[in-house]
């Protein structure tokens, strides 16, 4: 299931000419499997002689380097020598359509891969395995639209790309200083940033539900409006793209990695999801006349009393997988530093689920404290820096498989008669256990996802431990240089 347009998306070639008439040039990017966009700039003929010709020759180094673009010491199955870094077939999507305000109000637009040899969609490109599981993933099978939101917390600091560099990423200063949530005065230091947080987003298509500080220093959270979930894929990636570029025309620098400070909470990602049926009515919500009569008689636990039968077999689903694709929501070595604090950190580290509970992995929001139409899980596991095409991926085609399978709850909720904390399913806590689960033979992971992307995805994240395992940290050379 492709996004929903951007208002006054083009719909054909003549459109579209008529919405470029005064433009030269446009921004095209792609997503790689960290969520970074790559792209560039072409000209408005070779543009539209791309969209004519269903796309273009993008180099397929995307999908075989990391963050910093460092070749990955492993021959992966995209991109490699063996293969020349052929390129792949870039797509453009003409529903993305957008402008960059910021930047000399250049239209912009989304490209998918695929692959040229064979004309399937790449797999490991984020925007097409989302679409994949939402179409065939037993989504479209089940006649379900798949729906989203989702929340990121960002530290920032008052910092510059070569101020970072010159500091060697030390010794950084955060925008505001102290612990202030919710502060009313503290965005007033700086409320051009602020503001133009909200305004451009909002300008760029990316409706924003909430906007305001969290608890640590400079630390914002920005909660994007509910919709359907491929769109809401390319707000939260697009949302990171706003945030650093109207950062860096005040001097600030945003960062959504996990956990920048080791004694403070990290920044989450939590994610929000539901279904609609084809009449738009909310599949996890009981009807009108259970809701009435106090929820759902058959229900096994009184948590899950207001969430219909299908919302529970999702939920059974999701806690099921959970565990085996802990590197969807949590990519990074620093991902798990979030998760080391558990609930004293508000960052969950076990498979578990419970009625508006924020100590959950999965809370559930349902009647009576939530109306029929907005009820909803939110999965509070991934972090900031999760690609989040990937965490709706993990998401729905867990739970999706739930409700096929009609899979029941392993327990009850967190905190019920015999539900502790040490009783339920643990997440892995680093990258390297998250990794092994991930890859298993028997995980879920490649049932749901299949053997190609999880054999590309993880022996990407298997780059990221090499890399760190012979790393020495300042932590290291403090503590035992001194060493007898």
């Amino acid at each position: 299931m492709p996004p929903s347009p951007t208002p006054n998306a083009p719909t054909n070639i003549e459109d579209l000419r008529e919405l470029l008439k005064n433009d030269n040039k446009v921004k095209v990017a792609g997503v790689d499997v960290d969520g970074v966009l790559r792209g560039k700039i072409m000209s408005k003929d070779k543009f539209l002689s791309s969209v004519k010709s269903d796309g273009f020759g993008f180099c397929s180094t995307i999908y075989g380097w990391d963050i910093h673009d460092l070749a990955y010491g492993k021959e992966l199955l995209v991109a490699n020598w063996s293969n020349g870094y052929r390129d792949l077939w870039a797509v453009i999507d003409l529903s993305t359509y957008r402008r960059l305000t910021w930047e000399k109000n250049i239209p912009f637009f989304l490209c998918s891969f695929i692959v040229p040899e064979t004309n399937e969609k790449l797999t490991v490109d984020p925007r097409s395995l989302l679409q994949e599981i939402l179409e065939n993933g037993n989504g479209k099978e089940l006649g379900y639209q798949a729906m989203a939101g989702a929340e990121f917390e960002y530290f920032q600091y008052k910092e510059t790309a070569q101020s970072l560099a010159d500091k060697k990423f030390h010794d950084l200063k955060p925008l505001t200083p102290g612990m202030h949530g919710y502060s009313l005065l503290r965005p007033t230091i700086n409320q051009d940033y602020f503001h133009d947080l909200y305004d451009m987003a909002t300008d760029f298509g990316i409706e924003v539900e909430g906007h305001h500080t969290e608890t640590g220093p400079g630390v914002f959270e920005t909660a994007l409006a509910y919709t359907d979930a491929a769109r809401m894929a390319d707000n939260a990636c697009l949302f990171k793209l706003v945030a650093k570029s109207v950062g860096m025309k005040h001097d600030i620098m945003p960062t959504f990695m996990a956990k920048p400070w080791g004694d403070l909470p990290g920044c989450s990602g939590h994610i929000h999801v539901s279904l609609r049926d084809a009449s738009g009515r909310n599949v996890f919500a009981v009807t009108e006349e259970e809701e009435k009569s106090g929820g759902r008689k058959d229900a096994e636990f009184d948590d899950v009393r207001y969430l219909s039968k299908e919302a529970e077999w999702f939920l059974a689903g999701l806690l099921e997988g959970m565990p085996d694709v802990v590197p969807m929501f949590c990519p990074t070595i620093n991902s798990y530093k979030r998760l080391q604090g558990g609930q004293a950190m508000w960052a969950p580290d076990t498979a578990s689920y419970g009625y508006d509970s924020r100590a959950a992995s999965v809370r559930i929001l349902s009647g009576p404290g939530v109306k029929g139409y907005a009820t909803r899980f939110e999965v509070r596991v991934p972090g900031a820096d999760m690609n989040p095409y990937y965490a709706l991926s993990a998401i729905f085609a867990l739970g999706l498989r739930g409700i096929k399978n009609k899979t029941k709850l392993p327990y009850g909720p967190l905190n019920s008669p015999g539900v502790t904390r040490d009783t339920v399913k643990h997440l892995p806590t680093s990258l390297e256990t998250a990794v092994d689960a991930f890859m298993a033979k028997s995980s879920i992971a490649r049932e749901v996802l299949g053997d190609y992307f999880v054999d590309h995805y993880g022996g990407t994240r298997q780059h990221e431990l090499d890399l760190w395992k012979k790393t020495v940290t300042d932590w290291e050379v403090a503590r035992y240089f001194e060493l007898v």
